[in-house]
């Protein structure tokens, strides 16, 4: 019976959405944009937070940073820019840690202000510009899970005796030698000749498309980066442990040799810094939650216009029905079928709105995800759910007066309105 009752209520519902299709498609517009804002920024950001996550696992697992100053999400304050930089022998020490795989220190050459390349690479009358110099330990494949296409990376000798090897990234690669194999060339940078005994694999990168930097750089050994850049001091230390349930005991084996090493008074705060991938996370999590209440804000707006529109079209068909109504309360209609019935009506409006909505905003998914700037969207099924849900329930929400009206009226009164 309450079965045939809803689908009769649908039903009528959508004889009034097709009899009057101007009316309702503007009553239901503010539903259809407020479901549209929730896909369409939810797709951009589940894609983002996809894309960061990937690059996140790029950087290494079970990988720990030591560097001398925080650089997360925070201006280092004067003492901290007066700190003692990191060495290579806290490198050798942190090595000999029980959990500890690897540890790698590593130098870059950029440029002070925005962090990208300030060097120039030839080859054969060739250049590629802006690259980024590092100078890195024969451990850094091992931490930071690096990818060759092609050759392979330096040794400890070759650090040691400051060889002129040097391993390159994929776009630099490309553009310097095309299809002709770079294994065991020379390039030039800045006043000296290197071989190349390496190329790097393609980088991930966590936003939009376009050309990765870390794909236009050259890793060098860390003694001949010394000759090359002796100005650069500040040291990177990279760490990887063997398991990640002993993250938390390798973070304070790191903190204690260290504060041994520096010579850090008891009482005194560490005078350097310790963090992770999951930092990356937590800072980006942060980013996102401004766009979700941004989206929540903007979605609530079109939603509640959508919702006081609904009620405004529910109250003149109650009107413009009135008669209808009598006639159906003196041959038996009780006041919940008429109920049912009008939040039935709003109802189904509002979840046409939201069907709209969703299939808007998974277009515009579909455009952003195609457009040169490669920004990572994905659709999500769970705010799909929930935009679908809410346009529902703002049906159910601004429906039930109208329908309480309708269900209220005095049978002789109503069958006497003309």
């Amino acid at each position: 019976m309450a079965q045939g009752q809803t689908r009769e209520s649908v039903k009528m519902a959508l004889d009034t959405l097709r009899a009057n299709k101007l009316r309702s498609g503007l009553t239901i517009l503010g539903i259809v944009i407020g479901v549209t804002t929730v896909i369409a920024i939810s797709s951009i950001i589940n894609g983002l937070n996809n894309r960061v996550s990937d690059f996140v696992s790029s950087l290494g697992s079970n990988v720990i940073w030591v560097f001398h100053l925080p650089v997360i999400g925070v201006r280092p304050t004067t003492e901290q820019l007066t700190r003692k930089k990191l060495t290579i022998d806290d490198v050798y020490a942190l090595r000999q840690l029980p959990h500890v795989l690897a540890a790698d220190g590593g130098y870059q050459h950029v440029k002070p202000m925005f962090r990208v390349g300030d060097v120039s690479v030839k080859y054969n009358g060739k250049k590629v510009a802006s690259t980024i110099l590092q100078g890195s330990t024969a451990e850094i494949g091992e931490v930071t899970d690096l990818t060759l296409s092609a050759g392979r990376l330096f040794t400890d000798d070759e650090d040691q005796r400051a060889a002129h090897v040097v391993v390159i990234g994929h776009d630099t690669a490309e553009e310097l030698f095309g299809a002709e194999p770079p294994i065991g060339k020379e390039v030039a940078v800045e006043t000296g000749l290197y071989t190349v005994i390496g190329v790097l694999d393609k980088r991930k990168q966590p936003f939009g498309g376009g050309k990765n930097p870390n794909d236009n750089m050259i890793y060098f050994p860390l003694g001949t980066f010394h000759n090359l850049h002796p100005e650069d001091k500040d040291m990177w230390v990279s760490v990887k442990y063997d398991d990640p349930k002993n993250k938390a005991l390798v973070q304070e084996e790191i903190r204690e040799l260290l504060r041994i090493r520096r010579k850090v008074k008891v009482q005194a705060e560490d005078n350097f810094e310790i963090f992770g991938p999951d930092s990356l996370t937590k800072l980006w999590g942060q980013l996102t939650g401004g766009l979700v209440i941004f989206m929540i804000a903007v979605s609530s707006v079109g939603l509640m216009v959508g919702g006081v529109g609904v009620m405004n079209i529910m109250l003149v068909s109650v009107t413009e029905r009135t008669r209808e109504i009598g006639i159906r309360k003196a041959i038996g209609a009780t006041r919940r079928t008429i109920l049912t019935q009008f939040t039935m009506e709003a109802v189904t409006l509002c979840a046409v709105g939201g069907v709209f909505g969703v299939l808007v905003g998974a277009v515009i998914t579909w455009i952003v995800y195609f457009l040169p700037i490669g920004l990572p969207a994905t659709l999500s099924t769970l705010w799909v759910s929930i935009g679908f849900g809410v346009s529902c329930a703002i049906g159910l929400l601004f429906g039930i007066y109208p329908a309480w009206k309708a269900a209220n009226l005095d049978p002789i009164e109503a069958l006497r309105y003309e």
